[in-house]
C-alpha cells in the first residue's frame, strides 16, 4: 500500500471505500470533536455512509476531481487530508482536514499539506491552493499560517450549519509563493 511518512510513527495513506468499517469507527469516536466544524461527520454514521462517503472520493479521484488521504498514527487511523475541489482545468484545489485531539500538536496536519501542496504544484501544475475554515477554528487558521498562507477574506454568514450561519476564512497559497520558499 502507498504510504508517505510523516514522522517515525506516523505515515499519510489513501482512504477507500474498502476501509468504510475503519473509517464509520473513527468518525463515532471522534464524531463530538469533530461535528463543530466537519459536515460529513454529521452524514458518516455506519459502514454503509462511510463506504458511500469514501466511494464519492474514489469517484472524484477516477474523474481527477479529489482526492482522500488518512493520517495514521502507529497504525491508527486519527485524521485525513483531502482535496475538496481539484480542478486541473482552472488550476485551483482546495485543501481541508480534520485530526483527533490525541493526535493534535505533532506537526501531522501541517506535514500533510506540505507534502499534498508539494505535489499539487510541482506535479499536477497547480497554480491556487485554497483553505476555508469556519472563523472560529483557530486551529484551522494556525495552520494555513504555518503553510504561509494568505487571507483572502472573510464570506460573512456564508454556511448554515448546525442551526446557524456561520462565517467562512477563504486562504489561499499561490504555486509562485509556494517556489519562492524553496
Amino acid at each position: 500500500m502507498f504510504s508517505h511518512p510523516l514522522t517515525e510513527d506516523a505515515a499519510l495513506t489513501p482512504l477507500e471505500p474498502w476501509q468504510a468499517a475503519e473509517f464509520a469507527a473513527h468518525a463515532e469516536r471522534y464524531r463530538d470533536h469533530l461535528a463543530p466544524w466537519l459536515p460529513w461527520t454529521e452524514a458518516v454514521t455506519d459502514e454503509a455512509s462511510a463506504r458511500a462517503f469514501l466511494q464519492s472520493y474514489a469517484d472524484r479521484q477516477a474523474a481527477d476531481e479529489g482526492r482522500i488521504y488518512g493520517i495514521r498514527l502507529r497504525g491508527d487511523l486519527v485524521g485525513g487530508i483531502l482535496f475538496r475541489i481539484f480542478d486541473v482545468p482552472s488550476g485551483v484545489c482546495e485543501l481541508g482536514v480534520w485530526i483527533a485531539p490525541e493526535a493534535q500538536g505533532r506537526g501531522l496536519i501541517t506535514r500533510a499539506a506540505t507534502h499534498l501542496i508539494g505535489w499539487a504544484i510541482s506535479v499536477r501544475g497547480m497554480s491556487r491552493i485554497e483553505w476555508r475554515n469556519d472563523a472560529e477554528n483557530h486551529r484551522s487558521k494556525g495552520t494555513a499560517q504555518r503553510l504561509g498562507m494568505t487571507l483572502d477574506g472573510v464570506l460573512r454568514e456564508s454556511f448554515p450549519y448546525q442551526g446557524r450561519r456561520r462565517d467562512t476564512e477563504v486562504w489561499s497559497l499561490l504555486a509562485s509563493d509556494w517556489r519562492s520558499r524553496s
